[in-house]
């Protein structure tokens, strides 16, 4: 954050995909910073760590259904059975705009649960995949069904893996997006 010029004090909430370490280690560091936020964590969370967060005088919003977070932000609800995961959906003038953090109940299934929140079009899906260890075949069939959602723009991130992240780029051209930690995105690029 302080390499990207963010005040921890300018964030009013935070939003945590899953329980993982790689997506919730930095969340007390941050609490110690700016503990004036409400977070919005799967409900299935441990209990510890939810008690963890209100001691730092954070809020802590516990979700299970989809439900609008603030104007145009909406969380998915929780999605999956064995890893309860959450993604966040941005509505945008062009279309929506989906972050997912692993996607471990599948990428597809994150992005119907984004779907049936509106039915909008989809500018964007950005964030982990989870196909590091998917064969081709598999990938290709994901690929198959952003498609036919009508993705417009990709940009997966670290647990999509390499190969598969080639065979989106190879697919979607012009429309793939190169990203990564620390990186910014401008939306008014995206038609």
């Amino acid at each position: 954050m302080a390499k990207l010029h963010i005040e921890p004090a300018r964030i009013d909430l935070v939003v945590l995909s899953h329980v993982h370490g790689d997506h919730t280690g930095g969340v007390a560091g941050f609490l110690q910073a700016n503990p004036r936020v409400d977070v919005y964590l799967p409900q299935p969370f441990p209990a510890r760590f939810k008690k963890v967060v209100r001691g730092y005088g954070a809020g802590v919003v516990e979700v299970n259904e989809p439900q609008e977070i603030c104007t145009h932000v909406f969380t998915t609800g929780v999605v999956g059975r064995l890893i309860k995961e959450q993604a966040l959906v941005i509505r945008t003038i062009r279309g929506l705009v989906i972050l997912t953090g692993c996607a471990h109940p599948g990428v597809t299934k994150m992005v119907e649960a984004a779907r049936r929140l509106s039915g909008e079009d989809i500018l964007l899906v950005m964030g982990g995949f989870h196909l590091e260890w998917a064969t081709a075949r598999k990938a290709e069939r994901i690929v198959a069904a952003f498609r036919g959602y009508g993705v417009r723009y990709v940009a997966p991130t670290h647990c999509t893996g390499d190969k598969a992240r080639e065979l989106f780029q190879r697919h979607y051209g012009e429309h793939y997006i190169d990203v990564g930690a620390g990186k910014t995105l401008a939306l008014a690029g995206l038609t």
